[in-house]
């Protein structure tokens, strides 16, 4: 019978090898930008496969994973944000989205977050992607992805000396809040608990700049974004949200108001246009992603799919990122915009955090 290991090293080699084959059809038709050899695409938000799940051993969930991995490589993706999610053992999926279902027992959310960094660490070593620590790790040229390490909500953080050894696991994005009520700050879809961002919080803001590491602000409230912004001394990241329009759009509650993103945007900061089933389509999406350029301007917008963990997603591969920065070209976007949105403003992030 065929091993787990051995399953995912022949898949890998499959899918890295249709990557160097598709190289140059998808390279020229990027609609002139394939003259730029220094074009770095990065994705601020991303969970190929749903890897963070548990009973990832099983061959589907492996399967997922080097799918969407080898998919990275073939649409010429250079950097991504990986977040591990440590609060699904404590929520639950309805039909009117996730919630919280519990609280962590102490010391489980730090346990769970230990063994997702660990099953990272063996995909990094089975699969076609490079563990990225530093913005040097980006390289337009090179022809495996880097997965730069993030998670999703501060649930495992009880103080913010742990940072030290979230820092040497290679993490180098935390987004602060998720779906399960944290000790760190108030979320958009649950009620308030702190009024804002806690004195943890602010500890853990103060940290995190200190050992240059990216402070993301989605899925937290209004009031929260805007007490982290008054404390940072860095750029913030809002992974992947998109700019409100009608109420009853699908999972409105996570899009946000013009003033949500200038606080963002005043930060030196991005938001991550989400590609999420808010959007009606795939040009709608890129409709809303003109939108937000217009409000906060082309220097504070990124690329956020939420891959393989969103909802109804109108972009659900990175086949499409052709298709994306032709759809940009199209808008009127100049080449040097388009690559900033695709990935040169989070290069600058990176740089100025310290990454």
């Amino acid at each position: 019978m065929i091993t787990r290991k051995e399953f995912i090293k022949q898949l890998a080699a499959a899918t890295g090898g249709a990557a160097l084959m598709g190289f140059d059809l998808l390279h020229q038709s990027r609609l002139g930008l394939e003259q730029d050899s220094d074009l770095i695409i990065f994705d601020l938000h991303a969970h190929p496969g749903r890897f963070y799940r548990r009973g990832i051993d099983q061959y589907p969930g492996d399967e997922a994973v080097a799918k969407t991995v080898g998919e990275m490589n073939e649409g010429r993706l250079s950097g991504v944000f990986l977040s591990f999610v440590v609060d699904t053992l404590v929520t639950k999926r309805t039909d009117t989205g996730i919630v919280p279902a519990r609280k962590f027992e102490k010391g489980e959310a730090w346990k769970e977050y230990k063994r997702q960094v660990q099953q990272l660490d063996a995909l990094c070593e089975l699969l076609p992607m490079r563990k990225g620590t530093s913005v040097k790790d980006l390289d337009s040229g090179a022809k495996t992805v880097a997965a730069f390490y993030a998670c999703e909500g501060g649930d495992f953080l009880e103080s913010a000396s742990q940072l030290d050894e979230v820092f040497a696991d290679g993490v180098r994005a935390i987004q602060l809040v998720h779906y399960a009520p944290n000790p760190l700050g108030d979320l958009q879809t649950s009620p308030s608990e702190h009024g804002g961002f806690s004195e943890l919080g602010k500890a853990v803001v103060r940290k995190m700049n200190s050992l240059g590491m990216v402070i993301d602000v989605a899925h937290a409230s209004f009031k929260t974004v805007k007490d982290v912004a008054g404390i940072t001394g860095k750029p913030l990241i809002l992974s992947h949200s998109i700019l409100k329009l009608e109420e009853d759009r699908p999972i409105s509650v996570r899009a946000i108001s013009e003033d949500h993103a200038m606080v963002i945007a005043e930060t030196g900061g991005v938001i991550g246009a989400w590609p999420s089933g808010f959007s009606t389509s795939f040009d709608d999406y890129i409709d809303n992603i003109m939108r937000l350029i217009d409000v906060v301007g082309v220097d504070h917008v990124g690329l956020g799919t939420d891959m393989d963990s969103n909802y109804k997603p109108v972009f659900d591969s990175y086949l499409q990122l052709p298709e994306l920065l032709g759809a940009l070209r199209s808008k009127g976007l100049s080449t040097e915009d388009v690559q900033k949105v695709v990935g040169g403003n989070v290069v600058r992030v990176l740089k100025e955090v310290g990454v």
